[in-house]
């Protein structure tokens, strides 16, 4: 059955459109995004959900998701959507970064010419049919020092036009290296540099706990004074009752400002001030920026529905279409690994260490991760997945640990799983033979070569004869047919492992009859997910 999306907020035709083209079911409703409660009546027939701003997706609306896997955002900010809530559903997040980068970076330019030449007013007294010529005298944004704070995707562009108007350019960026901040021609400074030096600043980072209130009352009191501060980025990063304080003294000589603590800003402290230009979140409103981020959506809300490729998701890591061609087999085997763990441990989890070797090592480890993480997980919550596992092994306090290295056996490359637990270690290593097909390789350091199928039987025992055949006299008398049996021991006398593949689930009478017999120090049945 193809795919389903709704797309509940206005998106261009052309982007309704690629959905179609991918094979890809589309419902075109923008009208639900008000209406939240015929949004939560239909929600449920769905696997992705195409948004703007308008859509607000809460864990309420979310509790009716059943089939959800996928929510899109067109554009930046993804405010509306209830993250954590999404997460422990398992439904991937995305948004659209980079589909209106220059369009926001060019309104932060053009708040700047807006505020050195007091435009707004200027126009607003011409138009009422006053001639106040005298009374506009600005400011050239030629020779003068632009302070950037964050100089990331929309911040660089920020950076580069600001150097094609002859502006000096410092940047506050504590991810900027020195060799990046030459490339783009600018100085890299400390923040309390870029408060005293600067003529004009500009600000395009996220809403952080560390960046809210990055310009408080104290930053404020150390800008230079005359200074212009432009804010297209986020509300929150500006104090804006300390900065209306001085605007009114004069401190500060000028401010644009397109977004607020409070949106939508109906009052605002800075409204109504002089020579403080405000605009309504105008910052990606242009109409190659809205089709950019539409088409955007679509093309990645496709590509994960359809290959399982993740771009641009904002809880759990990205996939490209090309990494998820080499790495499902692998994807594949940390899950089995992780299943194979969390069926066998029955207490609580404490710690989970990965080891990735060879060619493995190279590879997305952070979706191997998760992939691994979601294997365990599942023995508590069938319902997990990669999104969610992290969340839920967060939750329960267990620590995640990875470790990677050079090739170092026989194998191109390997995972090995360890889980410790308040009794015990377990750990389980596999690879990836080149049919593409997951292995077991070894199991409690005892070294095996097992293919994994749906329905497994798992025993320990001493090393000592009569093993194999009182395991298949008992699978024949129930009628069980085994498809692959795998063995393995420390050592002659030592402990010794066997790994049953069979057609069926191994019924609990035949456990209990083995369970009976003293051969056996443990017997467990398994199941994987081989689709």
């Amino acid at each position: 059955m193809a795919p389903k999306v709704l797309v509940s907020d206005k998106l261009s035709e052309t982007a309704v459109q690629i959905f179609r083209d991918r094979g890809i079911e589309v419902d075109f409703r923008p009208e639900l995004g008000k209406d939240k409660e015929k949004l939560a009546e239909v929600i449920g027939d769905y696997d992705g959900l195409a948004i703007r701003s308008a859509t607000k997706v809460t864990a309420k609306l979310l509790e009716r998701a059943d089939r959800l896997k996928v929510i899109g955002r067109a554009g930046i900010g993804t405010d509306n959507v209830d993250k954590e809530a999404a997460s422990r559903k398992g439904v991937i997040v995305m948004n659209t970064p980079f589909g209106n980068m220059i369009t926001t970076a060019e309104h932060a330019i053009a708040m700047m010419f807006a505020v050195a030449r007091q435009l707004p007013e200027a126009s607003a007294s011409t138009h009422a049919g006053k001639w106040e010529k005298s009374r506009f005298m600005g400011v050239e944004l030629t020779g003068k020092t632009l302070g950037v704070i964050g100089a990331g995707n929309i911040g660089g562009i920020v950076c580069d036009r600001a150097r094609g108007l002859k502006m000096k350019v410092i940047a506050y960026d504590p991810f900027l290296s020195e060799e990046k901040a030459d490339r783009m021609g600018v100085e890299k400074v400390e923040l309390d540099d870029l408060l005293a030096r600067a003529d004009f600043i500009t600000l395009h980072v996220p809403l952080t706990d560390q960046t809210r209130n990055i310009l408080s009352a104290e930053n404020l009191a150390k800008t230079k004074k005359g200074v212009r501060i432009i804010n297209c980025a986020r509300g929150g990063l500006v104090d804006e009752e300390a900065l209306a304080e001085l605007l009114k003294s004069g401190h500060v000589a000028g401010a644009g400002f397109d977004v607020f603590s409070v949106e939508p800003a109906t009052e605002n402290v800075l409204f109504g001030l002089p020579n403080v230009v405000c605009t309504p979140h105008l910052g990606a409103a242009t109409t190659e920026a809205q089709e950019n981020v539409a088409l955007q959506v679509a093309e990645q809300m496709s590509d994960y529905l359809l290959t399982g490729a993740v771009t641009n998701a904002l809880n759990m890591p990205s996939v490209t279409a090309e990494e998820a061609k080499v790495m499902g087999p692998w994807i594949k085997l940390a899950d089995h690994l992780g299943s194979f763990i969390g069926q066998m441990t029955d207490e609580p989890v404490k710690a989970i260490n990965i080891l990735y070797d060879g060619v493995v090592s190279e590879m997305n480890l952070d979706a191997l991760t998760c992939a691994a993480v979601a294997g365990i997980m599942k023995s508590v919550n069938p319902e997990v997945n990669l999104v969610s596992a992290p969340v839920m092994a967060k939750e329960r306090g267990v620590k995640i640990s990875t470790t990677k290295q050079d090739k170092s056996g026989a194998f191109e490359g390997y995972i090995k799983l360890t889980v410790v637990t308040g009794k015990r270690e377990r750990s389980i290593g596999g690879t990836v033979f080149s049919d593409g097909k997951p292995r077991f390789i070894q199991i409690k350091g005892i070294n095996i070569d097992a293919e994994i199928g749906r329905h497994m039987l798992y025993t320990t025992n001493r090393d000592e004869p009569g093993i194999i055949g009182m395991l298949g006299e008992t699978m024949g008398k129930h009628g069980v047919n085994i498809a692959n049996f795998t063995l393995g021991r420390a050592g002659p006398g030592g402990e010794a492992i066997a790994l049953l593949y069979v057609d069926a689930p191994v019924a609990p009478e035949v456990i209990a009859e083995l369970e009976s017999s003293d051969m056996f120090q443990q017997v467990r049945p398994l199941a994987f997910d081989v689709a």
